[in-house]
């Protein structure tokens, strides 16, 4: 896999676990919100696997999960035999993704490579192009959505709430489409790492109090929704 960062640990990144999380390159999408320019565009120094595979066979007992995320880790054509291989060394796996290759991430649920998927919801569908920065194939993030909440161990949808972008009324029919789900995490804006439109770090994020007014509206779609970044 062609892999350009690495965490050894995160308290935060893979739900009640300690794990290191790894960046793969390249992404089909160009959201202009988006802070890693060089892991989207593939121009980050790449990590071997080896390095990855010694550090983790190091910390068994130790570390409790790992995070795939990116970029867009589906993209990678070996990610199966790469999630097979984490799992081998006893770790569950966590994958982040932005839903655009539902077939993918059915073989990785069937093959029970993936213990934890976290879907990033971009838009509602009519915005979709606007926000992914691409023509997006709305069938496949639907596709995605319900492979998730039908074969994921589990799961979380999240949204970063992006200023000029998003607003109250498009969180609602986000959590419409997503009527049901078991979890779902409104994210805030953040501006301070350069973004892959520079024009984007000079938006300022909405305040505490209208993405509490935003959470309000939409907690009756999701067994548990909650904010998060602020």
């Amino acid at each position: 896999m062609r892999i350009g960062g690495f965490q050894k640990t995160s308290l935060l990144d893979y739900p009640d676990r300690i794990s290191a999380i790894i960046w793969t390159m390249g992404c089909n999408f160009k959201c202009p919100f988006c802070y890693n320019k060089q892991i989207v565009s593939g121009e980050a120094k790449a990590i071997p696997e080896d390095e990855i595979f010694s550090f983790l066979e190091k910390r068994k007992g130790l570390l409790e999960g790992l995070v795939i995320t990116g970029g867009e880790p589906l993209m990678q054509e070996d990610i199966a035999e790469f999630a097979e291989n984490v799992k081998k060394l006893g770790y569950p796996v966590k994958i982040d993704t932005n839903g655009s290759y539902p077939e993918k991430l059915k073989e990785l649920l069937d093959k029970k490579l993936v213990d934890y998927v976290a879907m990033d919801v971009k838009a509602p569908k009519n915005k979709y192009n606007q926000l992914t920065g691409t023509k997006t194939d709305i069938s496949n993030i639907e596709k995605s959505i319900g492979i998730i909440k039908s074969d994921a161990p589990d799961y979380e949808f999240r949204t970063t709430f992006v200023p000029e972008l998003l607003k109250k009324e498009d969180i609602v029919e986000i959590a419409k489409w997503l009527d049901g789900a078991k979890l779902f995490y409104l994210q805030q804006f953040k501006n301070e790492t350069p973004m892959l439109s520079y024009k984007m770090n000079s938006v300022a994020p909405y305040s505490k109090e209208y993405l509490n007014e935003t959470l309000n509206e939409i907690k009756s779609f999701f067994k548990s929704c909650y904010l998060r970044g602020i």
